[in-house]
């Protein structure tokens, strides 16, 4: 059987065209302004001289499962420094890569790779379009000097930015981050936070923190590895960044945590994609093969049943759940693992717990590239996700579902209190997500959601934006601090215009 492909895409490439009048043309013209010029820009009570951002992937510019020098450009902090410089803002600096290439290196050795690029049906490694190239950030031989406004550490947790060594090339790869190491220059062992506290910032913004402490549980299928973090420490995190960050008077701007599962990374690989001949389909479904499961499944419960361990109705329902067939012709559901089903191998160690995925099951964007193959190269009856079910880090089941969502409705009732608590901006991210992987949201001319490439929100990663996206985030933030301390972004006509940015870079970008 054919290996699983991407859904067929097509790429749209735009062009960066900068220019602050059109925006205010634009914003004139949305509103019908037609009596005189737009008011001129004010910060209101805020103070944006020294602005700090403090977060994780999206405060970096992380796009296309890679940092690298145009992402950074184009992150949402570096947007929003460029607004605060017409209204007092100072130099935003950032630690910016060595290439447009993106991945790191550490003493020569690889570590990451380079970026993800649109390779005509889907996402694929830079180097499959243009060949080797040379990772030239290297952790071990030439990070750059800070201090540095931008402190977004793609990969770290709540509790990661207030520990201190997180930052330290000694403590790499058992504790510490490599992205961190490139910031802490000569305090090594200080944290992300300290290193923000010590820059003595007026304005600061927190981002995603949060977000990795239940991303890393989902983009690992749930399967344990990567456990979520507990409310406690999330909670004695976020408030230690605050505190600290507040200590002085500063003002600041928080945003809450979307459902990352209405992310594309989760949600564009259908549950149902193996086709299937009569040939096949007929073997699956004997008794050499899944009838046998079958079988074996129904006479276990039927033993439960009648030793009073289960009712008939608990009974029918797992049954139901468990029988697998398939059919000839397209659209059938791979076979999954699922640890919440009654455990039935201390009666029949053959009767795993396993079934077929429904609608409300999740496969992770990696498996579309595993599912089809075969274990055995040449032997059809090994093939992944058919004949060999689909291990738990492929799939994010409702009950996965559900923890996920339960912890990120937890982080975000800690966010708004503390963001109320300490006089904050709040930035509603959950309710945007939910928008823009429902109807769309409007930007300027652009109707973004979360659909993988022809969404234009997400990158080609399925988890973090675009360069549109973060321009979108920035406009969102801005518009929360315009609320909040009486500034006039939007009304004035600062806010970031979506067509000067783009939602795919070229494989040649240099």
């Amino acid at each position: 059987m054919k290996k699983i492909k991407y859904i067929a895409l097509s790429l749209l490439t735009l062009g960066m065209v900068a220019c602050e009048n059109d925006l205010v043309e634009d914003l004139r013209d949305r509103n019908n302004v037609d009596n005189g010029p737009l008011p001129e820009l004010t910060a209101g009570t805020a103070d944006f001289s020294n602005y700090v951002a403090i977060g994780a992937s999206f405060t970096a510019g992380f796009t296309d499962n890679a940092l690298f020098i145009a992402s950074q450009e184009n992150s949402f902090p570096n947007i929003m420094a460029g607004k605060f410089a017409s209204a007092g803002g100072g130099t935003f600096t950032q630690p910016f890569m060595n290439d447009n290439f993106g991945g790191l290196a550490v003493g020569g050795v690889r570590i990451t790779d380079p970026r993800l690029v649109f390779g005509g049906a889907g996402p694929v490694p830079l180097e499959a379009v243009v060949g080797p190239v040379t990772v030239s950030t290297d952790i071990a031989l030439n990070n750059p000097t800070g201090p540095f406004n931008n402190l977004g550490i793609p990969g770290a947790k709540s509790f990661h930015l207030v520990a201190p060594g997180y930052g330290n090339l000694a403590n790499f790869p058992a504790a510490a981050n490599p992205y961190a190491v490139r910031v802490t220059g000569n305090s090594p062992n200080a944290s992300i936070l300290e290193l923000a506290i010590a820059q003595n910032p007026t304005f600061f913004s927190i981002s995603e923190v949060g977000g990795n402490d239940v991303l890393g549980y989902a983009l690992s299928g749930g399967d344990g590895t990567n456990p979520i973090t507990d409310t406690t420490t999330f909670d004695a995190s976020l408030n230690a960044l605050v505190s600290g960050l507040t200590a002085n008077g500063a003002k600041g701007v928080i945003g809450n945590l979307p459902n990352i599962t209405s992310l594309s990374h989760f949600t564009t690989v259908p549950h149902n994609p193996v086709p299937l001949d009569a040939a096949t389909a007929g073997f699956l479904n004997s008794a050499n093969a899944y009838g046998a499961y079958n079988a074996g499944v129904a006479q276990a419960l039927a033993g439960l049943v009648q030793f009073g361990q289960i009712t008939q109705e608990m009974a029918d329902a797992e049954l139901a759940k468990r029988t697998i067939t398939f059919s000839a012709g397209e659209g059938n559901a791979v076979v999954i693992m699922d640890e919440s089903l009654i455990d039935l191998t201390g009666l029949n160690p053959a009767l795993i717990s396993m079934r077929q995925a429904t609608a409300e099951d999740l496969i992770v964007l990696p498996a579309s590239s595993f599912i089809g193959t075969e274990a055995v190269p040449g032997n059809p009856q090994t093939v992944n996700g058919v004949a060999i079910p689909l291990e738990d880090k492929w799939v994010l089941t409702p009950e996965e579902q559900e923890e996920i969502a339960t912890a990120t409705a937890a982080y975000n009732a800690t966010i708004s209190s503390v963001a109320s608590a300490n006089g904050l901006a709040l930035v509603d991210l959950n309710s945007i997500l939910q928008q823009a992987s429902s109807t769309g949201i409007v930007f300027d001319d652009y109707n973004l959601n979360t659909d993988l490439v022809f969404g234009g929100l997400v990158s080609l990663d399925g988890v973090h934006l675009t360069a549109r996206g973060y321009a979108l985030m920035a406009n969102s933030f801005l518009q929360a601090i315009d609320t909040t301390f009486g500034s006039n972004f939007e009304a004035s006509g600062n806010l970031a215009k979506a067509g000067d940015f783009p939602t795919n870079y070229s494989p040649s970008l240099q």
